[in-house]
């Protein structure tokens, strides 16, 4: 059963959307975020918040922007948040946007996306994310990529790297990619993407998230993923070099020389430092937590 909530007086004076797509937002606890990306898509068809139990006010800012609620509740597993969404959400229009509560939707990009969902040729645009961390945007720091976040509806999942899942790997797909059936291509205006709000909730996040990256370089699922390739999409590359600097002595560091040096993070000033260098203790991180699963293995 679908545990929804809306607000009626919001829904009731909605005008007739100029962007016919499904919107779906994925939150826990993004009261500090949600005013910002919610207001960015006042144009949208209809906007369905994937909730994971907030205790903050993430649902009655969602209210207050006509938003449909919905409450998911993880016991691990597959699949996870977005992707329970789409198999399950009755939407009303044949495009569905994914968007993060940290991101905005511009309006340069809601024209182009408008125009895109006409052309009969595509089923699937990839759009660019202009990153923005402790206040500053990072035009270098390798921090610039693209994800696949629009598709036509029935025509995108995302890939299942890791069927047995557990609560401390988070609710929500982060390093899965949604693969469309079909063609796609890339969209030139960008996301705006407000990558960190406190550093103090930037670790507790990506703790989690190398847990299940630990996992999934021991038990990934890798018949069923988007395969790497250092000539392939940007994804698939992306995922080549993070493989293979995995394995290397020292990767954390040089990682962190990689982003910081010859991507020019430096240019990106203090900002720049620290997001490198998170980068390299996120490597440390998904390292000591292989070796350890590796020597619980091996002693039960």
């Amino acid at each position: 059963m679908i545990e929804t909530k809306t607000a009626p007086d919001a829904v009731s004076v909605r005008p007739a959307p100029s962007l016919p797509v499904s919107v779906i937002v994925a939150a826990r606890n993004e009261a500090h975020n949600l005013p910002r990306c919610l207001a960015a898509l006042k144009s949208v068809g209809e906007i369905y918040l994937i909730d994971s139990q907030s205790s903050d006010e993430t649902i009655q800012i969602a209210d207050s922007y006509g938003a449909t609620v919905v409450q998911f509740h993880y016991n691990g597993g597959w699949p996870k948040k977005r992707q329970w969404a789409m198999d399950t959400l009755p939407f009303a229009y044949d495009w569905i946007l994914l968007i993060d509560a940290d991101e905005v939707l511009t309006p340069e990009l809601a024209t182009e996306i408008k125009e895109a969902i006409q052309h009969p040729a595509y089923d699937g645009y990839y759009i660019a994310l202009e990153m923005h961390f402790l206040g500053r945007q990072l035009r270098h720091s390798g921090a610039s990529f693209r994800k696949l976040c629009l598709f036509r509806k029935g025509l995108g999942r995302f890939e299942c790297r890791l069927q047995d899942q557990d609560t401390n790997m988070a609710d929500m797909e982060v390093h899965e990619h949604v693969i469309v059936n079909g063609r796609a291509r890339a969209l030139r205006n960008p996301l705006v993407h407000h990558n960190v709000e406190s550093l103090d909730r930037y670790i507790k996040k990506h703790n989690e998230y190398s847990n299940w990256e630990a996992r999934v370089w021991l038990d990934g699922n890798k018949a069923n993923e988007i395969q790497p390739s250092l000539w392939g999409t940007q994804a698939q590359r992306r995922r080549w070099l993070k493989r293979h600097f995995l394995e290397l002595p020292g990767s954390p560091v040089l990682f962190f020389m990689y982003k910081y040096f010859a991507r020019f993070g430096f240019l990106d000033g203090v900002p720049g430092l620290i997001y490198c260098a998170f980068q390299g203790v996120q490597f440390f991180h998904i390292k000591a937590k292989i070796y350890e699963l590796r020597a619980a293995r091996k002693t039960s």
